[in-house]
């Protein structure tokens, strides 16, 4: 039997009239992660799932058999963001789009970005970029043909906890004047420093979608907190 998966259209059915949510695997229970997929499910619009070598990013994130397993349990979209060295980058999309993903995001800073989003394009999946708090939105330009979802990070990459930079609402607003003449649906995302004292400004800014952590998975509430969300 085939693993679910979200439907071809599935970007296009995405809302448009509120707040989406983008729920980060990276804050889940790790060690009962399949279950914690489960409960989060029916509050995310779409799951993020970091990937990080510890060269890219300082971190190290997750791997293509763990999406494969976890892709059996959900139909959710995913949306894999690959923090990674430009010399496996290549070989990375290759692997996670064989695991699982919906959607690759790739690092507007790796030489090869434009190769990786071709070859995202040629593997059937939608294709994003992401920028690190020190690239120009401007940069983002020469990618707006290629991608469907632009995420701006608004934080140092690969770090959890850290507060917002006070640049971000005005680089989302920046990017969505950048794909607005786009002519089709460009999603602009924000992802670091999501709290609940930041998500309202990042909304004001623009951004489409927000990628939680524990905003989610630490909620007391989290129905509560998805109708807030949502409410933005």
């Amino acid at each position: 039997m085939s693993n679910p998966r979200p439907t071809v259209d599935w970007l296009m059915q995405l809302p448009t009239n509120r707040l989406m949510a983008e729920i980060s695997l990276w804050s889940a229970d790790l060690g009962r992660l399949e279950d914690d997929t489960k409960r989060i499910e029916p509050f995310t619009d779409i799951f993020h799932v970091d990937v990080a070598d510890g060269h890219f990013s300082r971190a190290m994130l997750f791997f293509p058999d763990l999406l494969a397993r976890l892709r059996k349990v959900t139909a959710k979209p995913m949306h894999v963001h690959l923090m990674v060295g430009d010399a496996v980058l290549l070989d990375q999309v290759e692997q996670f789009a064989e695991a699982g993903a919906d959607l690759i995001s790739v690092q507007a800073e790796n030489a090869n970005a434009l190769e990786a989003l071709a070859l995202i394009k040629t593997l059937g999946l939608k294709s994003g970029v992401v920028l690190q708090l020190h690239t120009a939105v401007a940069d983002a330009a020469k990618f707006v043909p290629y991608i469907d979802m632009l995420t701006l990070l608004g934080t140092l990459m690969g770090i959890k906890g850290v507060g917002l930079d006070g640049s971000a609402p005005a680089r989302l607003t920046e990017a969505r004047k950048l794909v607005a003449g786009a002519g089709r649906r460009i999603i602009v995302a924000a992802d670091g420093g999501i709290r609940d004292n930041t998500v309202p400004r990042l909304r004001a800014g623009g951004a489409e979608t927000i990628v939680m952590g524990s905003l989610a998975f630490g909620a007391p509430d989290l129905a509560a907190r998805m109708a807030w969300v949502h409410g933005l």
